[in-house]
């Protein structure tokens, strides 16, 4: 009987190294989706205070964009595979202790920072590493399939994960809802060891860890079409935190409170699941044209609140903006893979994940305090309307309007002779 062939977009998935890697992702962010309630009404089980929610969500932000650079030098000098297992590892030990404390009664609020600290720090080497490992264990013709499937699992894991999280904590408790996102690190570890290709390019030799810092900042910087965009989502991801807080401020006075809120917020994610969906099907000649034009419908949902538009209008907006975003990520992956040398692609990518996130906390802490001064619906005019204008800027620089998919004669995918290949 003739195997099954799947569709062109799923077609990646008889890679074997790719499927392995996809399995792991698959696995490790449905149960990162499952962290945001679970932890929430962990701390507020605990202490009750919102102030210290806040405390535990900035500590392991923080720490995890501290660790990116570091992340990325040591992915690039060693083993991109092993650095994802050692972080798995790290994060099952952490996760499972935090809701061992929980479970049996004993934790604090301490032990509760300490271990996202220690977590966030761990998702810092993990990230740069999975960039790096992507283009090392799938063709290169299906770059973008890989990267637009991580975005489906992504965008699945953000919608099914809560709703996991929900039963899980009202059935069982927060405990117990954080010892299975602790499984799911166990799990992707150990399909992360079944992948052949161990991740390590041969480079020149390397000098020390601050001149393979400087090198990584060498390849980020010279290439305008690079730091430009990076400069860019970082503003925007600031700016989109006057969605993100004062949203629900918004759903509360005006448009019926947490359920109008929930309906916005789920419409987003099926959004970004059609996003993902959509850039299996689309092979664009200018990515990152493409990539910037979807980007700029995501600040609608930010003008309607603004505009005191209804419940059904702003949830309408949700679901288109939600792609953008999705498609922006996938594209932007795809490109930057595409572009830049193996030898350095998880030291860019660690710049390039610093650099989106640097400023989202500040937007997080600063945008209450400029609505108590300036108004809600100011604030929110304000923060769409610069929003669309620096996505609107971006399309000015040259490269981004121009630069298409790499010819991959002249930048393939590494060859055996240049990867460490495991057989265990």
């Amino acid at each position: 009987m003739a195997a099954m062939r799947l569709p062109s977009g799923l077609a990646v998935l008889q890679e074997r190294d790719y499927r392995a890697v996809f399995s792991a992702q698959a696995v490790s962010l449905l149960g990162d989706g499952i962290v945001p309630v679970a932890l929430a009404f962990a701390v507020l089980d605990l202490t009750g205070s919102a102030s210290d929610l806040g405390i535990v969500l900035a500590a392991r932000m923080a720490s995890m964009v501290g660790c990116l650079l570091a992340g990325g030098v040591i992915a690039d000098r060693t083993s991109r595979r092993a650095v994802m297992i050692a972080a798995d590892v790290i994060r099952l030990l952490c996760q499972g202790l935090l809701g061992f404390l929980l479970v049996s009664g004993h934790a604090r609020l301490w032990e509760v920072v300490a271990s996202q600290v220690v977590l966030g720090g761990a998702s810092g080497f993990f990230n740069p590493a999975s960039s790096g490992l992507i283009p090392m264990v799938v063709s290169p013709a299906r770059l973008q399939d890989a990267n637009a499937l991580r975005g489906v699992v992504v965008a699945t894991g953000a919608i099914a994960g809560p709703a996991i999280a929900g039963i899980l904590v009202v059935s069982v408790g927060s405990g117990e809802a954080l010892l299975i996102d602790a499984a799911s690190y166990a799990l992707s570890a150990a399909l992360l060891a079944r992948v052949r290709v161990d991740g390590r390019v041969t480079s020149p030799a390397s000098g020390s860890f601050v001149g393979d810092l400087r090198r990584g900042w060498t390849e980020f910087r010279t290439r305008t079409w690079v730091w430009a965009f990076i400069a860019v989502i970082s503003l925007t991801n600031a700016l989109s935190a006057a969605f993100i807080v004062l949203g629900p401020l918004v759903a509360k006075l005006e448009l019926g409170g947490a359920g109008a809120w929930a309906v916005i917020l789920a419409c987003r994610g099926v959004g970004a699941l059609l996003g993902g969906v959509i850039t299996l099907r689309i092979r664009p000649a200018r990515p990152l044209l493409i990539a910037t034009l979807a980007c700029e419908f995501a600040v609608a949902p930010t003008l309607l609140l603004a505009a005191h538009a209804p419940v059904a209008t702003i949830a309408a907006a949700a679901l288109l903006a939600g792609g953008g975003p999705m498609v922006l990520n996938v594209l932007w992956e795809t490109t930057l893979q595409q572009h830049i040398p193996p030898v350095a692609l998880s030291r860019v990518s660690a710049y390039d994940w610093f650099g989106s996130l640097a400023l989202q906390p500040f937007g997080m802490a600063i945008v209450g305090p400029i609505a108590a001064h300036l108004g809600v619906t100011t604030t929110l005019y304000l923060a769409g309307g610069l929003e669309l204008a620096a996505l609107t800027g971006l399309l000015l620089i040259r490269d981004i309007r121009r630069i298409g998919p790499a010819d991959t004669s002249h930048n393939p995918r590494p060859t055996r002779a240049d990867i460490v290949t495991d057989r265990l």
